[in-house]
């Protein structure tokens, strides 16, 4: 049964690793077209409206769908002073209701943006900007794909959790060097 959770675990965690890898490319993207606008402005003394836009329409999958990649890769921000303390059943619960919390929390975001997108979908919203760019709705879709892809990877973490309370034998964390720590 522990076998077959891990495996499934895997399996969420590799969509997780793909998407964010793709969406990690959009902050070099992000570099260019702000370099761009720089130069533009400065140099040439011109700028576009819909490439200062584009700016934060690419800050919005960079931000939104590389959480649940920062996430499985442990790089976020955690307070371990009390929870290294805890005896390992303990830490196991709390990991396991975490991972829980975190999906119930992704689907009320799904579910809740879902309307949000659509209606901009509906009306073709655009810019309200003169020259800004059309289809806003994409940019707005970033949100239940983020929650979405963080919802699998709180989905692999949920499994992974729930393993030594089936009796397996739970795997540990992925070490991060002490140096990478802040």
């Amino acid at each position: 049964m522990s076998g077959t959770l891990e495996k499934i675990a895997r399996g969420l965690d590799a969509i997780v690793e793909a998407c964010g890898w793709v969406a990690a490319w959009t902050g070099f993207a992000l570099v260019l077209v702000m370099a761009g606008n720089v130069l533009m402005r400065y140099v040439f003394s011109t700028g576009s409206v819909a490439m200062q836009e584009l700016e934060w329409h690419l800050m919005a999958p960079l931000t939104l769908l590389c959480i649940a990649y920062t996430i499985k890769h442990e790089g976020h921000v955690r307070v371990d002073i009390f929870y290294a303390r805890l005896p390992r059943r303990v830490r196991q619960s709390i990991d396991l209701f975490s991972a829980l919390c975190v999906v119930a929390l992704s689907v009320i975001v799904i579910v809740l943006s879902w309307r949000y997108v659509m209606q901009s979908y509906r009306i073709a919203e655009g810019s309200p900007d003169p020259g800004g760019l059309p289809y806003r709705f994409i940019i707005k879709a970033m949100i239940p794909a983020g929650f979405a892809l963080l919802l699998l990877q709180s989905l692999a973490a949920s499994l992974r959790a729930l393993i030594p309370f089936l009796g397996g034998e739970a795997e540990p964390p992925a070490q991060v060097p002490a140096n990478a720590r802040q």
